[in-house]
This record gives C-alpha cells, sequence and structure tokens, in this order.
C-alpha cells in the first residue's frame, strides 16, 4: 500500500496555543451536581489560564453569564476567551475537530470527524457545527476525514485515539471493532489503519482490549492508555479485586509490552492503579487517572479523594520533571462518564 501520509498529529505534549472547553449546561449529564461540576471547571481553567489561552464555548447568553461571575469570583479574568456557540454536551475531546500539521506546508489544519454521541445518544443535533464554528473562530482551515472504502464522512471521536506525534497511535477493539455502539459499519481493523495515517500520520497502530468499566462510550482509550512522553505509555492497571476491569487491563498491559513503535523498539510501559470503585444509583462509574490533560508546562489529573491519589500525582510528576502536575478533583465530574482529558481540547501551535 503506497504511503497515504498528507497530516500529522502532533503530541498532546507539544506547545500548544489554546485549550478549548464548553460550560457545562445539561444538568441530565451531571444530577445534582451541576454547580458543583461548574466550579470544578473554574479549578481547571485557573491552572490552564496560567501556561496558555483558554477558549470557552457557552450555549446561551445566561450560561455566558454564569461562567463569567464564576470566574470573576476566581479572580480568574486574563487569557480567558468567551464565544457564544451552541453544543449539546460539554465533552469537546470528542464533539470538536482534531489539530493536525499538513505535512507539505507544516500549516495547521482542523479534522473534522463526524459525531454521533458515541453511537449510544441522539441528542447531538447542536455538536454537528462545532467543528466549523472553531475553524472560523480560530482562523484555521478544516477538512472532513471520509472513510476510505465509501463516500460518507469518518465517524470517530478525539477520546478514541492517543498519539505520540511520532507515527504511533494507542486504540482500542472494543471501541472501533465492536457491534455494540458501532461507528462505522463495515469497517475493519486495516480500513481503521489506513485512515489513521491518512488523517493522523499515524501509520503504527497499537490495538488494546477492552474499556474502562462504566464508560459509556464503549471503550475509549483516553481511560485505558496513554503516551506520556516519546517512547514512554502509561496503562490503567487492576487489581485482582476487581473482577469487572482486572482481566482487560492485563491483556491490555501485556500486549503493550510485546508492542513495538514504528522504528521497532520496545515501549517503556508504567501502570496506573485505579481509585476505588465509584457509583452512583448502582451504576459504576469511569473514574480514571489516565483521563489526565497535558498543557503548556502543566498535567492536570483527575483526582478521586482515594489513596491512590498521590501515588498517582507522584509517578506523573517523577516521569514529567518538566512539568507541573496538579490534581483536580473529579467526584462529580464523573458523575457525567468523563472527566478532564474528555473535556478539552488543544490547539497546538
Amino acid at each position: 500500500m503506497f504511503n497515504q501520509k498528507k497530516y500529522l498529529m502532533p503530541a498532546e505534549w507539544a506547545p500548544h496555543q489554546a485549550t478549548w472547553i464548553a460550560w457545562p449546561h445539561l444538568e441530565s449529564d451531571f444530577p445534582g451536581k451541576i454547580e458543583a461540576v461548574r466550579w470544578a471547571f473554574c479549578e481547571l481553567i485557573r491552572h490552564l489560564s496560567k501556561n496558555e489561552r483558554v477558549e470557552i464555548l457557552c450555549a446561551s447568553e445566561a450560561l455566558e453569564a454564569d461562567a463569567r461571575e464564576k470566574l470573576q469570583r476566581s479572580n480568574l479574568t486574563s487569557n480567558i476567551f468567551f464565544h457564544r456557540k451552541d453544543y449539546a454536551r460539554t465533552w469537546l475531546r470528542d464533539s470538536a475537530p482534531s489539530l493536525v500539521k499538513e505535512i507539505s506546508t507544516s500549516s495547521n489544519l482542523w479534522m473534522e470527524w463526524k459525531f454521533n454521541a458515541w453511537a449510544l445518544y441522539d441528542d447531538f443535533g447542536p455538536d454537528a457545527s462545532i467543528p466549523e464554528y472553531i475553524s472560523q473562530a480560530s482562523n484555521t482551515p478544516r477538512h472532513q476525514a471520509m472513510r476510505l472504502d465509501t463516500a460518507s464522512q469518518l465517524v470517530l471521536e478525539g477520546g478514541a485515539f492517543d498519539v505520540d506525534g511520532l507515527g504511533n497511535i494507542l486504540v482500542t477493539e472494543q471501541c472501533l471493532l465492536s457491534e455494540e455502539q458501532q461507528r462505522n459499519p463495515g469497517m475493519h481493523k486495516r480500513d481503521y489503519e489506513l485512515a489513521f495515517e491518512k488523517y493522523l500520520g499515524a501509520d503504527n497502530t497499537i490495538w488494546l482490549d477492552g474499556g474502562c468499566e462504566g464508560d459509556d462510550t464503549h471503550g475509549h482509550i483516553d481511560d485505558l492508555a496513554r503516551f506520556i512522553a516519546p517512547g514512554k505509555i502509561v496503562v490503567a492497571s487492576a487489581e485482582p479485586s476487581d473482577s469487572a476491569q482486572y482481566e482487560g487491563c492485563q491483556n491490555n498491559i501485556q500486549r503493550l509490552k510485546a508492542a513495538k513503535d514504528k522504528e521497532g523498539r520496545s515501549f517503556e510501559i508504567i501502570e496506573l492503579p485505579f481509585p476505588s470503585p465509584i457509583y452512583c444509583d448502582d451504576q459504576r462509574l469511569p473514574a480514571s487517572y489516565l483521563n489526565f490533560y497535558i498543557a503548556n508546562n502543566l498535567i492536570v489529573v483527575p483526582t478521586f479523594n482515594d489513596e491512590n491519589d498521590r501515588k498517582v500525582l507522584g509517578i506523573l510528576a517523577d516521569l514529567c520533571p518538566d512539568r507541573k502536575v496538579v490534581g483536580i478533583n473529579c467526584v462529580d465530574w464523573v458523575l457525567g462518564y468523563g472527566s478532564l482529558h474528555c473535556s478539552t481540547q488543544q490547539q497546538p501551535l
């Protein structure tokens, strides 16, 4: 197969111009906790705005007024910009486009995926225009990623893949190949691999197994394994007593230990524990430390009032000594089945 590379997505640790987020507005996403989550967003913005611009989508005038009032009360007024744009869900990792570099010109371009709310929900109508809005607001062109086997747009979410900017990409079979919550019926492993090569510049796909328990996306990689630095991958590790996750996590760890990068080199694999299970109305929530976000000079990590919080923060600090590593309490945030990485989308330089 000829080399299809035309674009390259930088690693998350590459320098950013900005981070895009959307102010929470659906009460149903955070039952009884939306005010607490909005204050947690202020804490995220406090750390991000010290290091890069923060671009905030607000779905209404009232929502923007709420965001401004809370941020002003938090003494957060600089490096923050507001945008009036309707949207359904706050998870911009998935509904927003992914910024890539056009290889021939080194210019920036937003890669637009089709978002269908993880093939699970039907309240995503306003999210279809988010890529166009972000493209116009950032004065950066966009390109629609198409399936290579049909004339239809490729359904994909930013939380479904993780890249290192060196040609390697992490994904899960559960998310992309299962007939449950099926994004692209008829697509197989090789079809995805060719799409990753064409649209993300990733020609070495590492397939992992299953997802985090309680994950309504059915297997997003950003709760399971992430590139943390060139040649280094952090992966979720469950205790044997956690029967719902243990086998899948062990499978992922073994696959990563056997994996090679595109140059044929082994990766350094670092295990991160899960926090103790968190439930709401007998439903386990996808609480995972792997949903961290890497910003300029910073890594923000979800914490859960758990004894493993300190352990994980220490591991990541040791792995990334050039970045400040801070925890943000996400016990309420994860009621929406996501946390920090799910809520952010980087705009690299």
